[in-house]
C-alpha cells in the first residue's frame, strides 16, 4: 500500500505541475502579432486547466475509496511524515468516521508531497541556474521566483510553521480510536508550546533540501567523467553544482585528474542533514506536552 500511495501521489503531482504550466503554453495564447500566433496545433487540445484540477480531485477521491476497500481491510496504517514528527493515521475506527479519516489522509498525503516539491523549487529558485531549465522553475513558482533571495530562503520556515500550527488544532481533536482519550498528537500545554513545536517543524522543512543539493552534486560528478551528450539539463547541473561547491575551492581535493570535491560536498550535505534531523527530533521531544 505504501508503494501505491507513492505512485498515486506522483500522478497527482504531475497533474498539478501540468495545471501550473499549461497557462504558459505559447500555442494556447496565439496572437497574430507574433510568429507563434500564426501557428495552429494539428488538433485542439482536449485538456483545459479546470480539467486538470478536476482530475486531481477525482484522483484523491478514488484513492480514498481504494484505501477504504483495501487498506482498512489489510489493517494498513497511513503515515504523514512531517520530517521532525511522523503521524500515523489508523483506519480501524467506527464506520461513520472511517471514510473521513481515509479522505483526510488522501488529501494531506498529497498536500505534503506537493509541499516538498515546492520547497525543492524554492531552493532551485535561490540557486538561479541558467535557462532554459530554470524557466521550468519560474513557471511553477510564478511571481515568487522574482522575490528577493532572503525572502525565498525564509519561506519554508514561515509556511511550514504556519501550516503545522494550524494542523495541530486538527490532530489534537482527532482520537486514535472510537471513544479513546488518546489523540493523534498530544495536546500542547500552552500557546507558547504550540508555537515552539511549529517553529521546530518549520526548521525541519529545510532538511528535504538534501535530496536536491546532493543529487545535483552527484550528477555533476558523474557527468564530468561520463559523457551523456550535449543537453541544457547538464549545463544546468554543472552551473548549479559549481555554485554549491564554491566553499570547497580552497581545499586541495584534486588527485591527478580526479576532483573529489563533489564527493566530499555531497557527503557533507547528507551528514549535516542527518545531524539536523537528530537535533530537531531531540528538540521536539523535549517540548512539554
Amino acid at each position: 500500500m505504501g508503494l501505491i500511495d507513492f505512485i498515486l501521489n506522483l500522478a497527482g503531482l504531475l497533474l498539478w505541475l501540468s495545471w501550473r504550466s499549461v497557462q504558459y503554453d505559447p500555442l494556447t495564447k496565439r496572437t497574430p502579432a507574433t510568429l507563434v500566433g500564426t501557428l495552429r496545433p494539428a488538433q485542439p487540445s482536449p485538456w483545459r486547466r479546470w480539467h486538470l484540477l478536476a482530475a486531481i480531485a477525482a484522483l484523491l477521491i478514488i484513492r480514498a475509496l481504494l484505501y477504504w476497500l483495501i487498506g482498512s481491510a489489510d489493517n494498513w496504517v497511513g503515515r504523514l511524515d512531517f520530517g521532525v514528527v511522523a503521524i500515523p493515521i489508523p483506519f480501524h475506527s467506527h464506520l461513520s468516521d472511517l471514510f473521513f479519516r481515509i479522505s483526510l489522509y488522501s488529501l494531506l498525503s498529497f498536500a505534503l508531497s506537493l509541499g516538498v516539491v515546492y520547497i525543492w523549487l524554492l531552493l532551485l529558485s535561490i540557486l538561479a541556474g541558467p535557462d532554459p531549465i530554470h524557466r521550468l522553475v519560474r513557471v511553477q513558482l510564478g511571481a515568487v521566483d522574482r522575490w528577493p533571495r532572503w525572502v525565498k530562503l525564509l519561506l519554508p520556515l514561515l509556511l511550514a510553521s504556519l501550516l503545522w500550527w494550524l494542523a495541530t488544532w486538527l490532530f489534537t481533536s482527532l482520537e486514535v480510536g472510537q471513544g479513546s482519550r488518546t489523540h493523534f498528537i498530544p495536546r500542547p500545554v500552552s500557546a507558547t508550546q504550540r508555537l515552539e513545536s511549529a517553529l521546530v517543524v518549520g526548521l525541519g522543512s529545510y532538511v528535504v533540501w538534501k535530496f536536491v543539493l546532493g543529487g545535483l552534486i552527484i550528477l555533476h560528478f558523474l557527468s564530468t567523467y561520463v559523457y551523456f551528450g550535449p543537453h541544457p539539463f547538464w549545463d544546468y547541473v554543472h552551473a548549479t553544482a559549481r555554485t554549491l561547491l564554491k566553499p570547497l575551492r580552497w581545499i586541495p581535493l584534486r588527485l591527478g585528474k580526479v576532483d573529489f570535491a563533489p564527493v566530499v560536498g555531497s557527503a557533507m550535505i547528507f551528514f549535516a542533514a542527518q545531524q539536523a534531523e537528530k537535533w530537531l527530533g531531540w528538540l521536539y521531544g523535549r517540548l512539554p506536552f
